[in-house]
């Protein structure tokens, strides 16, 4: 009886309230934030809670606080998975996550989802539960997103669950007006016999609404679309993305300074990373992104992305602060990073561990302030040095030879002038390069060799 007084009430206030106009921020967004929780290889960089970064161009990313948590579940099972963070019509923010327990037990129930609310992106509410899925309580209730039905007056939630009587996944939906009572939830869509997750939902493009999800059958992201957002209207579209077929967690973001869209997924095999492709959202036609073009946060997982103000990205920057370490990408293998492994230099792919191994303290040069040095995180007081032309970890002895072989000059990309090159100060026809995948100081005479000598600095 409760159950019902509470959904005819909702009903009362999606029927009678008046529509709410789109956001003003929207016309003046230039930045993005990007919200996320963490997973390392071995588990020791996991963390279950909401982590946020923010970028100028949608492609290169600055972790707040460090890479630390944002916001750290307090209720529930006190840990989250799948954050997502949307912009409501009046300007104000609404984070959603999963409730599962740190440790991530996948298969305990778990009706409920977790909200956080905020004015401005940096005064939070309470951590509080959000019953969505109490009509089938012995079911999973994962990956919440938000869209906007102007039909309904109310905001859809859509999360993947198995409702009562179905043997696979769909996505459900529930709608709200306040984000703390919802309606009964219903299926938004039924991809078939192998079950769909992880859903995202455009809306008003060209009079077109879009979902992206994770079709099971082929272990890869698919598009559907509608005219309208009722459930059960949307029909599939366009071909599956997702190359090597482990992929999930789609994220759409329309680019703020071109006409097209970008695509982010999660690809989980051989190693979890994210993926990126862009292209024509109403055509379906999506192209890989290479990995020299974006830098996505460390031991990222599960994306979710927003446009935000100039003065939200200041913001949130004031607040948190960004991040106090770098990472350094090699040009020609993108994918791998400059590291420390048993003390001695050289690229790798990520993931890896120790992912520490990857971050690095940019210092005045030793031997030079107008150069640079390169100290390690998770070995402090370490230095890279070349000794025989060969770089290595090793502890600053405090001489002068020793600040003199850390220390390097930045200089524009040999092979790209938007990146970055790095010279020996002693040996200053030399720069750091990658040979075989291990670091050294080599005369630069090939394009080959002026790849190897080019990286990109970021986090």
């Amino acid at each position: 009886m409760k159950r019902l007084i509470r959904l005819l009430t909702l009903a009362a206030l999606v029927v009678g309230s008046a529509a709410v106009p789109t956001p003003a921020q929207a016309a003046t967004d230039s930045a993005y934030v990007m919200g996320y929780f963490k997973e390392s290889l071995n588990g020791s960089g996991n963390v279950n809670a909401v982590h946020l970064a923010v970028s100028d161009d949608g492609l290169e990313w600055t972790p707040l606080n460090d890479n630390n948590a944002i916001l750290t579940p307090t209720a529930g099972t006190k840990g989250i998975r799948d954050p997502f963070v949307h912009r409501l019509n009046d300007g104000t923010w609404v984070v959603l996550a999963t409730d599962i327990p740190v440790g991530g037990d996948f298969g305990k129930a778990n009706p409920n989802i977790h909200v956080w609310t905020s004015p401005d992106l940096v005064t939070w509410s309470a951590d509080r539960l959000l019953n969505v899925n109490g009509a089938n309580p012995n079911s999973f209730s994962w990956a919440p997103a938000v869209h906007w039905d102007p039909s309904r007056n109310a905001y859809g939630i859509t999360f993947s669950t198995v409702p009562q009587g179905f043997s696979h996944a769909v996505i459900a939906v529930v709608y709200t007006t306040d984000f703390v009572t919802t309606t009964a939830p219903v299926v938004f869509f039924d991809g078939g016999s192998a079950g769909v997750i992880d859903s995202h939902v455009i809306t008003g493009v060209n009079g077109m609404n879009y979902l992206y999800y994770r079709n099971n059958a082929t272990t890869s992201l698919a598009g559907a679309r509608s005219t309208s957002l009722a459930p059960g209207s949307f029909t599939r579209y366009g071909p599956a993305v997702g190359d090597n077929r482990c992929t999930e967690a789609p994220t759409l973001v329309k680019s703020l300074t071109a006409n097209k869209w970008w695509l982010w997924g999660d690809t989980y095999c051989p190693n979890a990373k994210f993926d990126l492709w862009e292209g024509d959202l109403a055509a379906a036609t999506w192209t890989k992104v290479d990995r020299q073009s974006y830098t996505a946060p460390l031991n990222g997982k599960h994306n979710t992305v927003h446009p935000i103000t100039a003065a939200d990205r200041d913001r949130l920057l004031q607040r948190y602060g960004g991040t106090s370490w770098n990472r350094v990408k090699s040009l020609n293998f993108p994918g791998h990073y400059v590291r420390h492994a048993s003390f001695a230099g050289r690229i790798d792919e990520q993931p890896f561990e120790p992912y520490q191994d990857s971050q690095w303290r940019l210092r005045a040069g030793l031997s030079d302030p107008g150069a640079v040095s390169f100290e390690s995180v998770n070995q402090p007081g370490h230095y890279l040095r070349h000794q025989g032309f060969e770089v290595k970890l090793m502890r600053d002895d405090g001489t002068s030879g020793f600040a003199r072989d850390a220390t390097f000059t930045k200089v524009a990309g040999l092979a790209d002038s938007a990146w970055s090159s790095f010279r020996s100060v002693n040996h200053p026809t030399r720069y750091l390069r990658h040979s075989n995948f291990v670091l050294r100081i080599d005369e630069i005479t090939t394009a080959t060799g002026r790849a190897d000598a080019t990286f990109h600095v970021g986090h």
